[in-house]
């Protein structure tokens, strides 16, 4: 083999070494968010990342859930809740960065019955959505004391005067979207979740809306936290969840903009 060819074999297989070799994959930041963000977040950290270029991981369960294992010390870069009080939580304990820290999403809280259901309940009157479950039927909900919807379901309840008729018969989860899919498998006739939650949720169909001013205003608080190990992509990733191409794709999937 002469010594050009020989050269030449050797820069095609440098090259061909160079093409498949793996490129160090750059750090995701981690995003610990409510579960009912769960399509509208995973569109926008795909979006970020196209425009970026830094990966997103997002973990998904109950704000209260969420807030506990931050400070237990597990290891995430943002956190999204769907209420104040479990970011207020983290806040007290000086676990978020309270400068970055601000109001992204609103919501509505909405009873869903299963997509074939005729139900139809006044949420006004007395004793119409106890009448409504029948003989035995229970009501999905998150869990009343700690999971925001479920908070925000009771207060409407007891606004409305329905609470005391309907505890009995609740069938609490451990986050919004468990008590979906309670309704969407037919296991529960009604239940209380967000307008994104129903509209996420084909195998289900909004009976009623909650008024307003039956529950404090459904807020989504976003902020970096502390310990994050790439603060500076985390503080960009909250300014960006802000930014009018993200604001769109939280609009199409049935959330309000925080005032």
């Amino acid at each position: 083999m002469t010594r050009p060819l020989r050269r030449l074999l050797c820069l095609c297989t440098l090259l061909v070494a160079n093409a498949i070799a793996p490129v160090s994959a750059q750090t995701p930041l981690t995003v610990f968010a409510a579960a009912s963000l769960k399509e509208s977040l995973d569109e926008a950290a795909s979006a970020y990342q196209r425009a970026r270029g830094t990966p997103v991981q997002v973990s998904y369960a109950a704000s209260s859930t969420l807030a506990r294992q931050v400070e237990q010390g597990a290891p995430a870069d943002v956190f999204v809740s769907a209420d104040q009080e479990w970011m207020d939580y983290l806040q007290q304990r000086k676990l978020i960065d309270p400068a970055q820290r601000h109001d992204l999403l609103g919501n509505t809280l909405v009873l869903v019955a299963p997509a074939a259901s005729t139900a139809q309940v006044d949420l006004r009157k007395p004793g119409a959505l106890l009448a409504a479950l029948g003989a035995q039927g229970r009501l999905a909900v998150g869990q009343t004391a700690s999971v925001p919807a479920g908070k925000y379901a009771r207060a409407a309840l007891q606004a409305l005067g329905q609470w005391a008729s309907v505890q009995p018969r609740l069938a609490e989860s451990e986050s919004v979207r468990s008590a979906l899919m309670l309704v969407a498998r037919g296991e529960a006739p009604l239940g209380i979740v967000y307008g994104s939650d129903a509209q996420a949720e084909p195998k289900v169909r909004v009976v009623a809306t909650f008024p307003a001013d039956s529950h404090a205003p459904i807020v989504y608080p976003v902020a970096p936290l502390r310990a994050s190990a790439q603060a500076k992509s985390a503080a960009d990733f909250v300014r960006w969840l802000g930014t009018p191409p993200a604001q769109a794709i939280f609009r199409r999937h049935g959330f309000s903009l925080a005032r």
